[in-house]
C-alpha cells in the first residue's frame, strides 16, 4: 500500500522540463495522470526551487524600479513565499481533497502533478513581469492557465472526476494560501521595516 505523504521515486530536472512540456501542449486529466507517479515530493520541491530562485533573482534584480522594496527583501522573500505557498496550496487540495470529497490520490502525486505546470508557467509570469503594461495582461492570462491546469490536475492527482468537487477543492485551498502567505509575508514586510527603523535606512 502506498503511504499518502512519501514516495521513493524521482525524476531529473530534465525529464520535469519535458513532462510539463507535455501537460502543458495536452491538457487533460489523462495527460497529468501519465506522470504523476513518475516523480516524488523531493522532486516537487527542487523543481518549484527552481521557479523561487529565477523568481527571486529577476525580483531583486528590478527592485530598485520601485519604492520600499530592496534588494535582499525581495530576495528573501520570494525564496521563502513560493515554496511555503505551494505546499500550503497542494497541501489543502490533499487534505480537503482527501476528507471533504474522500479524493484517493497521495500528496506526492498532488505535489509533484501541480509542480509540472506551475514552475513554467510561473517563470514566464516572471520574466514577464517587468514589462510596463503588457506584463500585466500576460500575468492575468496566465493567472486564468494556471486555474485551468490546477482544475485538470486536482481531478488527476485525487481522482475527483465530479468536477463540482474539484472546483470547490481548488477553491478552499485557494483561501487557505491566501491566509497563509498573508501571514507570512506580512510578518517578512514588518521584520524589514523593523531593520530599517533600527538603521535609520
Amino acid at each position: 500500500m502506498r503511504s499518502p505523504v512519501t514516495s521513493s521515486t524521482d525524476s531529473s530536472v530534465k525529464d520535469m522540463f519535458a513532462q510539463s512540456a507535455a501537460v502543458l501542449s495536452l491538457p487533460s486529466p489523462a495527460t497529468f495522470e501519465r506522470f504523476e507517479r513518475r516523480g516524488g515530493l523531493t522532486s516537487a520541491l527542487i523543481y518549484v526551487m527552481i521557479a523561487a530562485v529565477v523568481s527571486a533573482v529577476i525580483a531583486a534584480l528590478f527592485a530598485g524600479l520601485h519604492e520600499n522594496v530592496t534588494f535582499f527583501g525581495q530576495l528573501f522573500s520570494r525564496l521563502t513565499t513560493i515554496p511555503l505557498g505551494f505546499l500550503t496550496f497542494t497541501g489543502a487540495v490533499y487534505l480537503i481533497g482527501r476528507s471533504l470529497f474522500r479524493g484517493t490520490g497521495t500528496y506526492p502525486e498532488v505535489a509533484y502533478s501541480f509542480a509540472l505546470f506551475y514552475v513554467p508557467l510561473s517563470i514566464v509570469s516572471t520574466l514577464i513581469s517587468v514589462i510596463p503594461i503588457l506584463g500585466w495582461l500576460v500575468m492575468f492570462l496566465i493567472s486564468l492557465a494556471m486555474i485551468y491546469f490546477g482544475f485538470l490536475a486536482v481531478q488527476s492527482s485525487m481522482n475527483l472526476r465530479d468536477q463540482t468537487q474539484a472546483i470547490v477543492t481548488l477553491v478552499l485551498a485557494w483561501i487557505a494560501q491566501l491566509v497563509v502567505t498573508g501571514v507570512i509575508g506580512g510578518l517578512i514586510g514588518g521584520l524589514f521595516l523593523m531593520g530599517r527603523a533600527v538603521t535609520g535606512n
